[in-house]
């Protein structure tokens, strides 16, 4: 039936060119941003899939980054009990010195002034050791939450929620707590006398068995954390490839739909043409 008011064949060409012209939209949209999921109207689950993925990936990394923190405080921690631990084995060498008896006690002072000058700078030590401003041996008075008498526990987020979580103890390394407090810090020992030298060489031997199990904890500790950093690394990564599959535009994909829609937007123009020429027929009717 040929009519004018009424041209249906427009109509289907307009509805043709309108739906096509939004694949059209969303292919140069994901080729232009790299993402397949722009907006919910793309993939509403996969929207939201997406984004909880996202959410792990970056709680992922940042416990990465909190581990690999917590290993270079540590190791600050241990470098510093290092250089205490040799100075009380000189101390301990003074100590079996001044034991001799090709010692007099005025040779044994000046003996007992570098032993006593060493235990100064232990407890110096103790309190000047500090990570991003935190004190470390001290009882972490400063840094890190007390946890008894002399000890200090640090906490490390060692994962994306809460309570995955890693925690060392340290404690006090000053010479109170170690259990040599010498004469120049208000306590009672010192190398003056081979009585006071043999009393405290079996004191600075236990000190230095207090030093090595502190450092033997923070050593399995900053394992236990380079570890579980790999490990959160390597689930980082799978995370990240499954989010990409779900979200990033596969551009062969989107490269095809993309020429499939300009093919038919040509096309559906040129029915659109074609369809506005047919009520010109009814002219030739009138004509006649």
């Amino acid at each position: 039936m040929s009519v004018i008011n009424t041209n249906v064949s427009a109509m289907y060409s307009q509805n043709a060119m309108k739906t096509n012209a939004r694949a059209m939209s969303t292919a140069m949209e994901q080729l232009s941003t790299g993402t397949r999921v722009n907006s919910a109207r793309d993939d509403a689950a996969g929207l939201a899939i997406g984004q909880n993925m996202t959410s792990q990936i970056r709680g992922l990394n940042m416990a990465v980054r909190n581990l690999n923190d917590g290993v270079n405080m540590m190791q600050t921690a241990e470098g510093a009990m290092v250089e205490s631990a040799n100075m009380l084995q000189r101390m301990r060498e003074l100590a079996v010195q001044a034991m001799n008896g090709t010692y007099s006690n005025l040779q044994r002072g000046y003996l007992d002034d570098e032993f006593q000058a060493l235990g100064v700078q232990i407890n110096r030590i103790s309190t000047d050791t500090k990570w991003n401003d935190q004190s470390l041996l001290n009882g972490a008075l400063s840094g890190g939450v007390p946890s008894g008498a002399g000890n200090a526990t640090f906490t490390f987020q060692a994962g994306k929620d809460a309570g995955q979580t890693i925690t060392v103890v340290i404690g006090a390394m000053n010479l109170t707590s170690l259990g040599v407090p010498v004469s120049a810090l208000g306590g009672g020992y010192s190398i003056s006398t081979v009585a006071q030298s043999t009393d405290t060489l079996t004191h600075i031997e236990a000190a230095l068995e207090n030093i090595n199990g502190q450092r033997a904890l923070i050593g399995a500790a900053m394992n236990q954390m380079a570890y579980g950093a790999d490990n959160l690394t390597n689930i980082s990564s799978n995370a990240t490839q499954s989010r990409s599959t779900i979200m990033d535009t596969d551009y062969a994909l989107a490269t095809t739909q993309l020429a499939k829609t300009q093919i038919i937007s040509q096309a559906a123009t040129a029915m659109l043409a074609q369809a506005n020429q047919q009520p010109s027929a009814v002219m030739a009717l009138l004509k006649g």
